[in-house]
Formats: C-alpha cells, structure tokens, sequence
C-alpha cells in the first residue's frame, strides 16, 4: 500500500481502522513543519522534542476516542494542538516565549546569500542582532505570527486556525508586527545619528 499517495482523511481512516502506517505516514508528512513552528516559540530543542511527543499522543488518544471531526483540517488542527501545549507550558512556567539570538534564528535567511564583503557582514551581522532584540519587544500576539509566518513557514490560513482568530486579525497582527518593527529600527536609526 503506497500511503504517500492517500489524503490525510484516508490515512486517519486507515489508523482508526488499526492500521499503524496511516499514523507514522501522517507524521512522516508533518513532522518537520509542526516541530518547527513547536521549536521557534520555546526556543528549546529538548522541550520542542517532548511537546511534539505531547502533541501526537492527545492526536492518537483523540482518534482511538472516535473524536476527531475536522474533515480535512488534520494540520491545522495537529497545529493547534501543539500551540495549546505550549502556551500550557509557559503558563506553568509564567513567562512568555521569547525568540532567543541563536544562531539558528535567522530573518534575513529568506532573502537569499550573496558575496559581501567583510564590512558588509558586519553591518548584516550587527543589523540581525538589532532585529532579534526588537523582535523580543513586539507584543506576544504579534511575535507570534511573525514568527509562525516566517519561521514556521506557515499560511495566514493556517496561523488563523491554529491561534483561533479570523485571517483578517492574523493579518493585521502581521501588519502591525511589520509597522513597530519598522518604527522601532527608525527610532534607533535616529538616536544613532544623534
């Protein structure tokens, strides 16, 4: 049976009826996505690691219960499973998520590599620390899409479904993400020159 080629719904159809390959294939096909977008808001490759553990595990509980209804929403809803989880966590550990300065945390990784020069590194270098502490300093809802949308590479369909906010409000969260990042880098333009 070639499970790569079946529909999300086919595969939990496969699982539910006992077939084991119709979970591990849903995996396979999320895996990266949904660990992603875990690892980005805790910052924790350890933690990222037990939350997605968490996550599959409410997934099959779900479905052995006969629970699952969301006809061919399975990733958002999978998505909206491991957000919960996490805000869980960081109720219990009364503290927000913060986007740390790894290495690993790249803004400018979208916009492709190009030669520079050795001045130009710098500039880029110190110019991603600058935007990693601004990030730090956007309000939760805020640094959460932008980090769902350019990190976890996800749709504003998807950040809806997963944050439950219509598009619209995830839209404009972005929008406003995009517009205080902006004022802030100005703001720090101009103290700089001063």
């Amino acid at each position: 049976m070639d499970f790569n080629l079946k529909s999300d719904q086919e595969l939990i159809h496969l699982y539910v009826a006992g077939n084991e390959g119709g979970l591990v294939e849903l995996i396979r096909r999320y895996q990266s996505k949904i660990y992603t977008s875990i690892y980005l808001l805790v910052k924790d490759e350890y933690l990222a690691e037990d939350i997605f553990q968490d996550t599959f595990i409410k997934v099959i509980n779900t479905l052995k219960a006969g629970k699952y209804n969301e006809e061919g929403k399975f990733l958002p809803w999978v998505s909206r499973i491991a957000h919960n989880l996490v805000i869980d966590h960081f109720r219990r550990e009364k503290r927000t998520p913060l986007v740390s300065g790894g290495d690993d945390f790249d803004i400018f990784e979208v916009l492709g590599e190009y030669d520079e020069s050795t001045e130009d590194r710098m500039v880029r270098e110190q110019t991603h620390k600058d935007l990693k502490s601004l990030i730090h300093l956007l309000p939760s809802e805020q640094k959460e899409v932008l980090i769902m949308r350019h990190f976890g590479d996800m749709s504003f369909k998807e950040i809806a479904d997963v944050t439950e906010v219509s598009i619209n409000t995830a839209l404009g969260r972005m929008r406003y993400a995009l517009n205080n990042l902006r004022k802030m880098m100005q703001t720090k333009e101009l103290s700089l020159k001063n």
